[in-house]
């Protein structure tokens, strides 16, 4: 479907009118159901929930040789774009209404953060597989909700962490558990996010609501605030909070952390085989309660593995522009710390290992003469598309990237506790040594949006 140039939130209206005609607007009507294949030569029916950024690349990446049947986005400017290139599919601008279609086998979400859960968590209870970006939740509880349903629903799951599946992250995991550096003693991430507003207050004052954004969906489960639009002379042309630099506020991103931590901690945790951490703290400044902090230094620690020297090991992130000490790099300098990146000391040397590149070996005069053996990297996405259809498994299915999450999730408790140790019991899902740090493991859902399993 082509829309005109003055396609408007009312044509849009009339457009999809007969998808939810006679549709209250509480939960999806469908029954839960299962999808399955006779043969792997099948092609899938997907819908997209966020079409727009990381939304587009989502979709054409799962979708190659699929059936792209509906798409969704509370833009209707970029709702039409993508029209363009899915002709065939049904436009929502609610997702609630496209989970109400009864041949979607599979659903990517690509929407801010905040509403990731409730998308997911819908689709898997109505049997739907699911392609979630990362961080797949929004607090911790959520991540662990999510993690239940999918194993409980037997769907395929995948968080859009793609790197977990490239040549870099899987190298420097086969060197780690190859003993190319002996025992790691330490671990350290870094990300030169955010790249948008952190450290500030709530804007001040309101804007009308463009014709082509349906505010209140966007907003979904978070409280209720004016929409805030572009300021005058705004060379990017980005409200206050849509399109992008909605990352930096509590109610709807998890910051440069959730924004990179995925990634980035990743091989980490997952070379060194690491379960849930013990404990976190912060040494950055506080958040203001609105916004997250310019820049964060947040600790974890966890219990040692076979890969570590101890029987504890420590990890630390940085971020908005904060870096390990060079120091940690035999013979390297600053220059030689990427802008995205992590870091393994070990009894014998350190694994450095840029955000999507080549894991390095250093002293670089100690390692001249060994070479890395370089694992195949996987297309993460068709590995999604392919295990939905029975085709092999995915590499970061949630019970792998679930309790990830839930570890990047701690830090954003800890950045309201600055300089204290939070002790974390994972099993009982608890904060041990301070309960009121507790509140912020989940959050409170406006009326009507809640997740199931959550609130």
């Amino acid at each position: 479907m082509s829309f005109p140039k003055s396609f408007t939130r009312r044509a849009f209206i009339q457009s999809t009118s007969t998808a939810a005609a006679g549709l209250a607007l509480g939960g999806c009507a469908t029954s839960p159901r299962k999808t399955g294949y006779n043969s792997p030569n099948s092609k899938l029916n997907i819908a997209a929930v966020g079409v727009g950024g990381k939304g587009r690349g989502d979709i054409a990446a799962t979708s190659k040789g699929q059936n792209v049947v509906a798409i969704c986005d509370v833009d209707d400017k970029t709702l039409g774009a993508a029209a363009k290139t899915y002709d065939k599919a049904r436009l929502y601008h609610d997702w609630r209404r496209l989970l109400e279609q009864g041949d979607i086998d599979a659903v990517t979400v690509s929407t801010p953060d905040h509403m990731h859960a409730p998308v997911a968590m819908a689709a898997i209870q109505l049997g739907k597989h699911v392609y979630v970006q990362k961080p797949m939740a929004h607090t911790v509880l959520e991540a662990r909700a999510l993690t239940a349903a999918a194993k409980s629903a037997g769907v395929v799951s995948q968080m859009g962490n793609q790197n977990h599946s490239g040549t870099g992250y899987k190298s420097l995991v086969q060197a780690v558990r190859g003993g190319a550096i002996g025992k790691v003693k330490e671990a350290h991430a870094w990300s030169n996010r955010p790249g948008w507003p952190q450290g500030i207050t709530r804007p001040e004052g309101s804007d009308p609501v463009p014709d082509h954004l349906w505010w209140d969906l966007w907003l979904g489960c978070a409280p209720y605030r004016d929409y805030v639009g572009p300021k005058q002379g705004s060379r990017n042309g980005r409200g206050a909070y849509h399109t992008f630099n909605w990352r930096g506020f509590l109610d709807f991103g998890v910051g440069a952390l959730g924004d990179m931590g995925c990634h980035i901690i990743d091989p980490v945790v997952w070379s060194l085989a690491l379960g849930a951490p013990k404990q976190v703290w912060s040494t950055g400044p506080v958040t203001n309660g609105e916004t997250y902090p310019e820049w964060e230094t947040i600790h974890y620690e966890f219990p040692g593995t076979e890969y570590c020297s101890g029987d504890t090991v420590r990890m630390t992130w940085y971020d908005g522009g904060k870096k390990p000490s060079t120091s940690l790099l035999p013979g390297g300098t600053d220059k030689n710390l990427p802008s995205n990146g992590c870091l393994l000391v070990g009894e014998l040397g350190v694994l450095l290992c840029p955000h999507g590149g080549r894991p390095e070996l250093w002293p670089k005069s100690v390692f001249a003469d060994t070479k890395l053996i370089e694992v195949a990297g996987d297309d993460h996405y068709m590995q999604w598309t392919n295990a939905c259809k029975g085709i092999g498994t995915t590499s970061s299915t949630f019970d792998y990237s679930g309790p990830l999450t839930e570890t990047v999730l701690l830090g954003t408790v800890a950045v309201r506790f600055p300089n204290e140790k939070l002790s974390w019991d994972s099993a009982a899902l608890q904060i041990t040594n301070k309960p009121e740090a507790n509140r912020f493991l989940t959050k409170n859902y406006r009326a009507g949006w809640g997740v199931p399993g959550v609130a």
